[in-house]
């Protein structure tokens, strides 16, 4: 097999340019020896992954054309490809310890993927990942901006955000119909959060669910009498230690009236 067809259903745009590919492998800054590549396709970042001999390479792709292809091309992967889909695939267990997630994130489920390394960000110290410039600014917003969202205060919340550079549409086959940006996640100090963690989750979301609205609307199934500061203002208003205090007022508030989270 020489070349793999590129997948429409799946997401596929596959990188060909080999000195963006190097740069992605070498904005990987770990001193983690444990790397998980999602969605390697040809193996366009894996090649250069294979060069850091310090480097435990695993791999998960869920086209059977690429798991082909990879088992052909990369034996020095053998028992390392898995043909799953990552946002099912119990990937921690690969792994004792911490391990680090790159990849070209195929832009229909980047945001999925996001989610599934904050499920396991005590465990994940470091992700780098390129995806559809449009979501990699919005991750990397500060508050008040307008493309300030979820998963900005929820990565933020967890890991240091970094833009690292922007990536033309024609530097891949397929080109996309947007230009695509590397980003780097890198875990911050920040252990437990000084708030019920599922309310702080929940919060955040149903916020940004109503965006238009004021807190005190948007807010209202949770909680009926939020922090006065608060409770005027719109969700990109609110920094990441605002919606941390956000949650400990209402959390305060529901024990006060018994009302279950």
């Amino acid at each position: 097999m020489n070349i793999v067809r590129p997948k429409k259903k799946l997401g596929q745009h596959f990188l060909k340019d080999q000195n963006i590919a190097r740069k992605i492998v070498d904005s990987l800054g770990t001193t983690e020896s444990n790397v998980l590549e999602v969605g390697p396709g040809m193996g366009v970042l894996t090649q250069f992954l294979l060069e850091r001999p310090e480097l435990n390479i695993h791999v998960v792709e869920i086209d059977k054309e690429s798991v082909e292809y990879l088992h052909q091309n990369f034996p020095a992967l053998e028992n390392h490809i898995y043909s799953e889909d990552f946002l099912k695939f119990n990937f921690p267990g690969l792994f004792e310890g911490k391990f680090c997630v790159i990849g070209n994130f195929p832009y229909n489920i980047s945001s999925q993927i996001f989610f599934r390394v904050l499920e396991f960000r005590n465990r994940i110290p470091e992700v780098v990942g390129m995806i559809q410039k449009e979501v990699a600014e919005r991750i990397n917003a500060g508050h008040g901006n307008k493309t300030y969202g979820i998963l900005s205060v929820l990565l933020q919340t967890f890991y240091q955000i970094e833009y690292l550079f922007t990536v033309s549409e024609q530097v891949f086959t397929p080109p996309p119909k947007v230009k695509s940006a590397v980003i780097r996640l890198v875990r911050n100090d920040r252990t437990d959060l000084p708030c019920d963690e599922k309310l702080f989750f929940k919060v955040v979301k149903a916020a940004f669910n109503q965006r238009r609205k004021m807190l005190r609307n948007s807010l209202k199934e949770i909680c009926t009498d939020l922090p006065a500061e608060y409770a005027e203002k719109r969700p990109e208003q609110l920094s990441v230690n605002d919606y941390i205090e956000l949650t400990r007022g209402i959390e305060n508030q529901i024990k006060k009236t018994g009302h279950a989270i």
